[in-house]
């Protein structure tokens, strides 16, 4: 190619083939890389919308499709450059170790975010509805209204404690390890659910000293 545009330009321009093609070939690479993102990002913005998909869950499939355009990108960037194949290879296989290692440093995180998916898409229960987490069908855990639903957390408004207001952060891959009692929105919730009776020994009046005289 350098050869057939050399017979073409002049010669004072034959020097700046070297710079001049591969800075364009990175450019374009660099184009197509933006507008391919772009693309990408709204088929799946709209795949999204025609599901009903919740955005709260695009984020992590964005982050991906960005650094994997950007990463392939870089790469072709670096070829055009010079760089040989072999320390593309390695550099790869490097960044490739050093994200297995991080995706097990980081699978608490990952697991919350997965479940949340789950919860998403299957759908145990909703924004309003009151649930309650059990160890046991018989042992009470944590019991309230559902308020919000990230990535991370299921927020749920204590329904058993004295002071309204008080909010409870349950990690979402806590709750697929418990039994989750349900109550739709709409639906009232037991009073002995969100009043529990005092113990007997709590309640019971104390007894009255003896007077002797």
């Amino acid at each position: 190619m350098l050869t057939r545009l050399k017979i073409h330009l002049p010669p004072w321009m034959h020097d700046w083939l070297d710079i001049i093609v591969p800075g364009l070939q990175i450019l374009l690479i660099l184009a197509a890389a933006l507008l391919l993102q772009r693309l990408i990002l709204r088929i799946v913005m709209r795949a999204s919308d025609h599901y009903q998909f919740p955005h709260e869950l695009l984020t992590p499939v964005r982050g991906m499709v960005r650094w994997l355009i950007i990463g392939s990108a870089g790469l072709l960037v670096l070829e055009r450059l010079g760089v040989s194949a072999a320390v593309l290879w390695t550099a790869f296989t490097g960044f490739a170790t050093v994200g297995a290692v991080a995706f097990f440093a980081a699978w608490s995180v990952l697991s919350n975010l997965f479940c949340a998916f789950l919860i998403f898409t299957v759908g145990p229960f909703r924004v309003g509805d009151h649930i309650e987490l059990l160890d046991t069908a018989e042992k009470p855990g944590a019991l309230g209204r559902v308020m919000d639903i990230n990535l991370l957390y299921t927020t749920l408004e204590d329904a058993t404690s004295p002071e309204p207001g008080t909010l409870l952060q349950i990690p979402n891959a806590l709750i697929f390890q418990r039994v989750v009692r349900r109550w739709r929105a709409g639906t009232p919730v037991p009073e002995s659910k969100l009043h529990p009776a005092a113990p007997e020994s709590a309640a019971a009046p104390a007894p009255k000293a003896a007077n002797f005289p």
